[in-house]
């Protein structure tokens, strides 16, 4: 539990900082109780307590109040899933897996659920430097009021940047700046979060098919052979993949496929 809710608050920091709340909202002037209010001196007139709560800060420090804290971390449990596909490893690891179960002649097996399951878990294995970076660097300064929300979510969107960034090629990257019209930045980590996770995104997809050519190869060899000799002994009935499937396990576990599949992944991840 402390480990998903460290994953929320990190992807919340990173959320949090976007070009509308880079800058302070402009609106009409606030009454002298709505000041007082905000201040942390007073209360608004007939206010509950989760309003007095979300206008009062700590300190001094500008710091989201117990309201909005929750009404954020409600948001990111309904966005959760589109986080972890699209800026995490996920996508890779899910995707080799799925190539992995084709080679084998074995759509089935494992089932869908043990495999999605199985890359979520390596997913956290191989983020937990950089959601312990963000826990540290950004969630326990923010709680403790030493630095403000703003400041928060810029050190936790710059660290989601550096990794993805890591994973992704240049190409993609210029391809998105191009599509989205937007000034090539002066260093790499400048680069806009919305253009950094499209790239992340595209790029993750190529190096997972890379991965997929290279695990089909063996076995469309055994395929090749199986169904050469049974050609060549008049066996036209006989299905190859029946007499291939065997010897692709066979293969597969003598070679210990399953520990050198889980080391390529999580070693091609630079955190």
């Amino acid at each position: 539990m402390k480990s998903l809710l460290a994953w929320l608050l990190a992807f919340g920091l990173v959320l949090a900082q976007t070009p509308a709340q880079a800058q302070d909202p402009i609106g009409p002037p606030m009454s002298p109780a709505m000041a007082a209010a905000a201040a942390g001196t007073g209360s608004l007139p007939n206010a509950g307590p989760g309003l007095t709560l979300a206008l009062r800060g700590g300190d001094g420090a500008q710091n989201l109040g117990s309201a909005l804290e929750i009404m954020l971390l409600m948001t990111l449990l309904a966005m959760a899933p589109a986080l972890v596909m699209t800026m995490t490893c996920y996508t890779r690891i899910v995707v080799v897996l799925s190539f992995l179960k084709r080679a084998m002649s074995m759509q089935d097996l494992p089932p869908a659920m043990i495999t999605t399951g199985f890359a979520l878990f390596l997913s956290v294995f191989v983020m937990r430097p950089v959601v312990a970076d963000i826990y540290e660097r950004a969630y326990l300064p923010y709680s403790e009021q030493r630095i403000d929300w703003r400041q928060a979510a810029d050190i936790a969107t710059t660290r989601m940047n550096q990794f993805m960034l890591a994973q992704t090629r240049e190409e993609d990257v210029a391809l998105i700046l191009e599509l989205s019209h937007t000034e090539r930045p002066a260093t790499a980590l400048a680069t806009p979060f919305h253009v950094t996770v499209p790239a992340f995104v595209l790029s993750e997809i190529k190096t997972a098919f890379q991965m997929g050519f290279v695990l089909f190869l063996p076995f469309v060899v055994i395929d090749l052979v199986v169904s050469a000799i049974l050609v060549s002994m008049g066996m036209f009935s006989l299905p190859p993949v029946v007499v291939s499937t065997p010897l692709k396990l066979l293969l597969f576990v003598l070679v210990g496929g399953w520990d050198l599949v889980v080391t390529s992944l999580a070693e091609s991840f630079t955190v």
